[in-house]
C-alpha cells in the first residue's frame, strides 16, 4: 500500500497535526499504534475524509475504490475546492502519483477528474485526459440542467458558464497537421482558469507560456489567446529548420507553447490593485514548479511570454527568488513591483522588453518600477518593424496594446527567437542588429 501520511508521531503533544488527520484515525488504531510511529488501516473510511485536508487527503482518496471516490467529490464539493484553491506540493504529488498502481491510478483519474487534471506534479498527459473527461460531464450536465427548464436566475448563470466551456471545447479542435493540444488546467469555477498547450508538454525541448494581461477571459480570449500560441509555435519551428540547416544540433528539437489563462485577470474594478498578480503570480509560480517536477531530468528550456498585468504577475513571482525560468519577455508592461532585472529569477540575464509605438500602458511605471527604462536592465526587443537581416522579409511594427503578437511582426520573430534560445538573433533596433546574422551567432 502507497501512503505518503503512514507515519505519524503522536507521542509527542508538541507536533502539530494541522490536516486533523491523527485525531480523525486515532480512534481506529491499536494503543501500541497510537503511541507512535502508526501505519494507517489499508481499508480507509471514507467517513473520515471530510476530516482531512492537503496531501493527507488527497493520499487517502487515492487508496479507495472508484465508486467511493466519486461518492466524496460529489458529497463534499467545498474540500474538493479547498484542495484545489491550496494543492500539495508538486513534488509531494508526483510522489504521490507515481507510487499508485495503474489501477489506482486509474480510477482517481476517473472518479476525480476536476483534481488529477489540476494537481501539478502528475503526467500532462494524464491531466489532460482527466480534464476533458470533466469538460464532458460538465457540458453534459449544464445541457441537461438547461433542457430542464431551471429557472431565471440559474438558467442565466448556466448559460454563462455553458459558453465557457465551448470555448474550451473549440480551443481543443485543431486543424489537419497542427501540433496536438493538451489541457493541462481546467477550473470552471468563477470566470473559470483555463491553460491549453499547442505541442507535447511531455517532451518538447522548448517550451513557452504565454501570460495574459487585463481583461482575459476564458469566455472571452481563450480561443484567441491559443490561436496565438499556436502561431508562436508555428514560428519557432520555422527558425528551428533554418538554424538546423548549418547547426545538427537543431535538428528534431520540438517546442511546446502554452496558452495559460491560469487566473483570474483584473477588471474594471480591480485593475488598480495587485491582489490579482499576486494570485497570479502563486498560480503561475505552481506550474513552473509542476514542469520542472515532471520533467525533472530532462528539463526543457522554459519562457515566459508576459504581457500587460501579465507580466507584472510574472515578475513578482520571479523576485520570489523560489522558482526560475530561462527566459522572460515582457510586452506592453504596465510597470513592476521589482526595481531590476537583476533581481528576478531569470538565468544568464534573460530579460527581455517591447515597448511599442502607440501604447498607452508603457512608460507609466503605474505598478511600480517601468522595466523598458534602462536602469531596470533589460534588454531591449525591436517590435518597431524592418527587414529580417536572415530571411531578408519585411517585418511589420507592433503598433497598440495588443500588436505584439500579430504575425509577420518583429515582435513575433524576437519572441519565437527568445522561446528557442537563439537570443544572440533578437533585435535591439541599433546599428548592431545587422550583424546578427546565424553565422555570427555559431
Amino acid at each position: 500500500m502507497h501512503n505518503l501520511v503512514s507515519q505519524i508521531s503522536t507521542a509527542d503533544p508538541s507536533v502539530q497535526d494541522p490536516t486533523g488527520i491523527s485525531s480523525a484515525i486515532g480512534p481506529y488504531l491499536t494503543p501500541a499504534q497510537q503511541g507512535g510511529v502508526t501505519v494507517l488501516p489499508s481499508a480507509v473510511d471514507p467517513s473520515l475524509l471530510p476530516k482531512l485536508g492537503g496531501m493527507a487527503l488527497l493520499d487517502q482518496l487515492a487508496l479507495l475504490p472508484g465508486s467511493d471516490i466519486s461518492r466524496f467529490v460529489s458529497q463534499n464539493p467545498a474540500k474538493v475546492s479547498q484542495l484545489l484553491a491550496n494543492p500539495p506540493s508538486a513534488r509531494s504529488t508526483s510522489a504521490l502519483w507515481a507510487g499508485l498502481s495503474k489501477s489506482s491510478q486509474r480510477a482517481l483519474m476517473r472518479s476525480a477528474p476536476q483534481l488529477v487534471g489540476n494537481l501539478d506534479g502528475v503526467p500532462f498527459d494524464v491531466r489532460d485526459a482527466a480534464n476533458r473527461r470533466y469538460l464532458h460531464q460538465s457540458l453534459s450536465r449544464l445541457e441537461a440542467s438547461i433542457a430542464a427548464g431551471a429557472g431565471r436566475a440559474t438558467l442565466v448563470a448556466d448559460r454563462h458558464h455553458l459558453d465557457i466551456l465551448k470555448q474550451v471545447q473549440r480551443t481543443l479542435k485543431r486543424a489537419a497537421g497542427d501540433p496536438p493540444r493538451q489541457l493541462i488546467t481546467f477550473d470552471p469555477r468563477g470566470e473559470a482558469r483555463a491553460a491549453v498547450v499547442v505541442g507535447n508538454l511531455e517532451t518538447a525541448d522548448y517550451v513557452s507560456y504565454l501570460v495574459p494581461g487585463m481583461f482575459f477571459t476564458v469566455q472571452g480570449q481563450m480561443y484567441d489567446w491559443t490561436a496565438i500560441a499556436q502561431d508562436l509555435n508555428t514560428e519557432q519551428k520555422s527558425w528551428i529548420a533554418r538554424l538546423a540547416k548549418t547547426d545538427k544540433s537543431m535538428v528534431g528539437k520540438t517546442t511546446a507553447t502554452v496558452s495559460w489563462i491560469g487566473y483570474t485577470t483584473p477588471g474594471a474594478l480591480d485593475i488598480g490593485s495587485l491582489d490579482r498578480a499576486n494570485e497570479g503570480a502563486r498560480l503561475l509560480g505552481n506550474a513552473l514548479v509542476g514542469i520542472q517536477t515532471v520533467r525533472e531530468g530532462s528539463e526543457p528550456f522554459v519562457t515566459l511570454v508576459t504581457h500587460s498585468y501579465g507580466s507584472t504577475a510574472a515578475m513578482i513571482e520571479l523576485a520570489k527568488g523560489g522558482v526560475s525560468v530561462d527566459a522572460l519577455a515582457i510586452v506592453g508592461s504596465p510597470g513592476s513591483a521589482t526595481q531590476s532585472a537583476a533581481k528576478l529569477s531569470v538565468r544568464n540575464d534573460n530579460v527581455f522588453v517591447g515597448e511599442a509605438a502607440w501604447d498607452p500602458v508603457v512608460n507609466t511605471a503605474f505598478y511600480g518600477s517601468d522595466p523598458g527604462s534602462p536602469s531596470f536592465g533589460a534588454k531591449k526587443m525591436s517590435v518597431a518593424g524592418g527587414v529580417d537581416v536572415i530571411t531578408r522579409k519585411p517585418l511589420a511594427a507592433a503598433v497598440g496594446h495588443l500588436g505584439y503578437f500579430d504575425a509577420g511582426t518583429e515582435a513575433m520573430r524576437n519572441l519565437a527567437l527568445i522561446g528557442i534560445d537563439e537570443s544572440s538573433l533578437v533585435t535591439d533596433g541599433t546599428l548592431a542588429d545587422a550583424s546578427r546574422t546565424i553565422a555570427s551567432a555559431r
